[in-house]
């Protein structure tokens, strides 16, 4: 990218602010057609190719299985613009006239996601064609957010990025724990890691009405699900977010019996890195010896998931200004121990999580929630201000 001064930069944004404007209406149409026929991850075959063509190109190159990637612009290292494709297998309970017609549901607002990206993307090639594109744009229409494999681990292990040597991954994400008009674009990590397990118990079954000839599991298992608690409270340090959650248990099928295994599963994340050999230690630790306490055997089986995400610092900065600009109150503490596999792509450049409020009673993956239709014109907005945060970046270190 050319140097450009701040009053050039004033200028590009200008103008891309009025041909997004133009583009809104087309994006909110896109995004209850989108939010009609959701796909949950791995299938999102309908979703990638109604994205592509509203970006413009129906034959984009594919990436990690149903993903897209559109280069919008010329040459040079592009900002990556990522949005999800992906819905959840939730049941829908909002009524709106282009509710789900399918089993899933847009209940993380991935909707709205890839409709302030097409509205973004559209606006950008407008700007192109005029001439007045400064950096190239890559939209990412990313597969597998919501599911396993991680579809963003698997664009990074495609290389596809790395051969386009990006300036900087951007993504907006709804939050309701923010209120409306606020954007946090925290610096540093903003997002947990997060690893699933599995606890396997195995005891002696028998007959209810006889538990002194048994070794219940059940028992065992529950007793080890209280006690991991512990973690947090006892073997983490008190300044750390850890958060250790069981959110499945099953055991026998009657009553009267005590069956012979049991098992748990859950989640374990920490929002700093080093904490989590430590706490993957303390969980087997403490559920191994609280078993054998109760004459059972106990398993952990630990499957690593995505590191936590990390704000790049002078990206983070970089944009404050532009999301004040279009309007935003700026948060600059908010962190959570939610997760996002957008944390892949903090090693393969400066990447931004911004966090747009929703405000409202609601939670994502609640089947009620249905944010309004002006997010998707909040959600471009905070996608065009990352964009132009990191311009202004590339500008600064052309300046040095």
């Amino acid at each position: 990218m050319s140097s450009l001064g701040r009053a050039d930069l004033a200028t590009i944004a200008a103008d891309l602010g009025k041909r997004l404007a133009a583009e809104l209406d087309a994006a909110v149409d896109l995004r209850h057609d989108l939010h009609a026929e959701p796909e949950v991850s791995g299938a999102e075959h309908r979703t990638a190719a109604r994205m592509a063509a509203a970006l413009g190109e129906p034959d984009a190159p594919v990436v990690a299985e149903t993903g897209r990637v559109i280069r919008i612009g010329g040459d040079g290292p592009p900002v990556v613009l990522r949005a999800e494709l992906d819905a959840l297998p939730v049941t829908e309970r909002t009524g709106a006239p282009w509710a789900s017609r399918t089993a899933a549901m847009h209940a993380c607002g991935h909707d709205v996601h890839m409709a302030a990206l097409a509205a973004v993307g559209r606006a950008a090639r407008d700007a192109d064609a005029a001439g007045g594109l400064p950096a190239p744009i890559l939209a990412l229409l990313q597969p597998r957010e919501e599911g396993v494999p991680s579809g963003a681990r698997d664009v990074v292990a495609s290389g596809a990025l790395a051969a386009l040597r990006p300036a900087a991954v951007i993504a907006v994400h709804l939050q309701h724990q923010l209120p409306a008009g606020t954007v946090a674009a925290a610096p540093g990590t903003v997002n947990a890691a997060t690893d699933d397990f599995v606890i396997t118990v195995e005891g002696t079954g028998g007959h209810a009405g006889y538990p002194q000839l048994a070794a219940d599991p059940v028992v065992a298992l529950c007793s080890a699900v209280v006690a991991i608690q512990q973690i947090v409270s006892r073997r983490a340090d008190p300044t750390h977010a850890v958060v250790v959650a069981v959110g499945a248990l099953e055991a026998g099928r009657a009553p009267n019996v005590i069956p012979t295994s049991a098992t748990a599963r859950g989640t374990l994340r920490v929002l700093d890195e080093a904490d989590r050999p430590a706490v993957h230690a303390a969980l087997r630790d403490v559920v191994t010896h609280t078993c054998l306490a109760s004459g059972c055997r106990a398993s952990v089986t630990i499957t690593e998931g995505e590191p936590a995400l990390v704000n790049d610092p002078a990206l983070a900065h970089a944009t404050f200004g532009w999301l004040r600009a279009a309007g935003f109150e700026v948060d600059t503490s908010f962190r959570s121990c939610g997760a996002d596999d957008f944390s892949y792509y903090t090693a393969s450049a400066p990447s931004l999580m911004l966090f747009l409020g929703t405000g409202g009673p609601l939670t994502l993956h609640n089947p009620a929630f249905l944010p309004g239709d002006e997010m998707v014109g909040q959600a471009a907005s905070a996608l065009l201000a990352g964009y132009l945060g990191a311009l202004s970046m590339l500008d600064d270190r052309n300046d040095t």
